[in-house]
């Protein structure tokens, strides 16, 4: 048994399952909410890339982390948290209908790639692709620029 693939499978599923302990909605909990999805990315992008083995569960834990934090992300944009020392783009307030439809999109996607399991590096890369645009064009609408 790869005790290293199991262990990483735990602590994903520790992420998917454990609570943001920064209050909701401010800055602190959208930052802990997108390293869950930054994690399960990475994790999915080091199969992909060969530099990890193929481990369906790593695979199950990502995808469900990041379909599951992407439907909550949105809700973490609460009315009176758009101004202050870590302010969002004013876009994302102007535009959050479009906002929380690629939140939705990045979810669907992912959930519709955990329905089909993919089966292999390749099949992780081709499914990395498909989340990779999601996350890059919302990043690019709404991201500000450091």
């Amino acid at each position: 048994m790869n005790w290293k693939a199991v262990a990483a499978a735990a602590a994903m599923a520790g992420m998917a399952l454990g609570s943001v302990t920064a209050a909701e909605g401010t800055h602190d909990s959208r930052v802990a909410l997108m390293k869950k999805i930054g994690g399960s990315a990475g994790a999915l992008a080091g199969i992909a890339k060969g530099e990890k083995p193929y481990d369906a569960e790593t695979v199950k834990t990502a995808l469900t982390t990041i379909a599951a934090t992407a439907k909550v992300f949105p809700d973490q944009f609460k009315p009176g948290t758009e101004t202050g020392d870590e302010a969002v783009s004013p876009k994302l307030w102007e535009n959050m209908d479009d906002f929380k439809a690629r939140a939705a999109k990045l979810s669907a996607d992912a959930e519709t790639a955990l329905a089909q399991l993919p089966a292999d590096a390749a099949a992780v890369g081709a499914t990395m692709n498909t989340l990779g645009a999601n996350c890059a064009g919302c990043h690019k609408a709404y991201r500000l620029s450091k």
